[in-house]
């Protein structure tokens, strides 16, 4: 059975080969750019040609499309954009280009008829070049020819800092192939994404969580990141090591030091890089905790209960909107979710709206009364109760009475 999987790694670029990864992601933005010149400008003909009484079939065509502007990027970029072809760059990063663009418009109407869900996405904007270097290849153009080389078109090979046997083995042996490649900068740092479709029937059942192990119930909170609670009775707490919340001193210093410098000068470029270079050590403490809590639950609970989080109106606390993103309970609960799947367990998620915390786990009472800053409270049956502790009991609670009524 194949599934879809990301695999990155970082790139060992040597100072020329830096040169061409920037280059092309520049091409990326610039034909990002195109794209939404020429649809602007025919939503704007349109417009006119409206006061002028044209039918509607005669208006002028939008190209929504990824193959209408790539049509017309072929047709102009020869006189408009002669050094593409002079420098020789990949002629695949244009056509991924066209289709970012293309999805974004797409995205952006499904969100406003309610076929996307989450939040509403917005008319794409232009692309400068504070939003990051980055570009993308289809299929395998960009792909591993060994456990330590990369083949990345208009650039050449280029060495990896991470071994890529258990990738190159399965590509070898017909079990992984790469559907797409993304490219891109953080930090001074360039990194190849590989998107696969892979075969993962051996990792899987070596590592399939046990017919025997207990199911669970999970509270996630800030001052304890989550509280399980087993059908044993048994209690754990994990900590999350809030790395934003420990690096803010370093930030501020980094920062300051930006801002001293003068502005289009190598020493800001420096000081620019080295304020990059915190934030991505804090992104990658936070995604290293994050992978290694869910897949210890994915592989050693058969059934897990969580809460259905709105994080976007959690956020919307500006006293608690830093300690929430911090924590990433979103991202938790997406990777709970795919590798639970890889792994045999499930994932029950309880109503938005069940009151797990307010809930009494003896008499069935809801506490209409308790705020935040009540980690435990009395029920007026008598029971005492841990905040965290009976969420995640209820949770666990709930999820037994529904999986026994189905």
């Amino acid at each position: 059975m194949s599934d879809r999987q990301g695999y990155r790694v970082e790139l060992a670029v040597t100072l020329e080969q830096r040169v061409r990864l920037a280059q092309h992601a520049g091409l990326s933005r610039v034909v990002e750019n195109f794209c939404l010149e020429k649809v602007k400008a025919a939503l704007a003909q349109r417009e006119a040609e409206k006061t002028y009484g044209v039918p509607e079939e005669d208006l002028t065509p939008i190209p929504w499309s990824a193959p209408a502007l790539e049509r017309m990027w072929r047709a102009e970029h020869r006189a408009r954009f002669p050094w593409f072809t002079g420098e020789g760059l990949s002629s695949r990063v244009p056509k991924e280009a066209c289709r970012v663009r293309a999805a974004g418009f797409r995205n952006f109407f499904d969100s406003r008829s309610g076929k996307r869900k989450g939040r509403k996405a917005g008319f794409p904007g232009w692309r400068t070049r504070k939003h990051g270097l980055r570009f993308r290849y289809d299929a395998d153009r960009a792909r591993p020819e060994s456990s330590r080389l990369v083949r990345v078109p208009g650039v050449g090979i280029v060495r990896t800092r991470e071994d890529m046997s258990w990738l190159t083995g399965r590509i070898a042996g017909g079990r992984a192939r790469v559907v797409g490649a993304t490219v891109r900068e953080q930090a001074g740092r360039w990194w190849v994404s590989f998107q696969l479709e892979i075969d993962r029937t051996d990792v899987n059942e070596r590592r399939t969580v046990a017919a025997e192990a207990p199911a669970c119930g999970i509270d996630v909170g800030i001052t304890t990141f989550a509280t399980i609670v087993d059908d044993d009775g048994t209690v754990t707490e994990i900590q999350a090591p809030k790395p934003l919340k420990a690096s803010l001193r370093k930030l501020r210093t980094a920062g300051k030091a930006v801002s001293r410098k003068k502005p289009g000068s190598s020493n800001r470029a420096k000081a620019v890089r080295r304020l990059a270079t915190v934030h991505l050590q804090v992104a990658h403490r936070r995604g290293d905790f994050l992978h290694k809590t869910t897949t210890m639950l994915a592989r050693s609970k058969r059934a897990i209960a969580v809460e259905t989080l709105n994080v976007t109106g959690m956020v919307a606390n500006r006293r608690l909107a830093r300690a929430i993103c911090d924590l990433g309970f979103g991202e938790f609960l997406r990777q709970l979710a795919y590798k639970s799947r890889w792994y045999g367990s499930s994932v029950w998620a309880a109503d938005r709206w069940y009151p797990s915390s307010r809930l009494c786990g003896g008499c069935g009472a809801v506490n209409r009364d308790l705020t935040l800053a009540d980690r435990a409270w009395t029920c007026g049956c008598g029971r005492e109760h841990d905040r965290d502790v009976n969420a995640a009991r209820n949770l666990l609670q709930a999820m037994n009475l529904e999986q026994a009524a189905a």
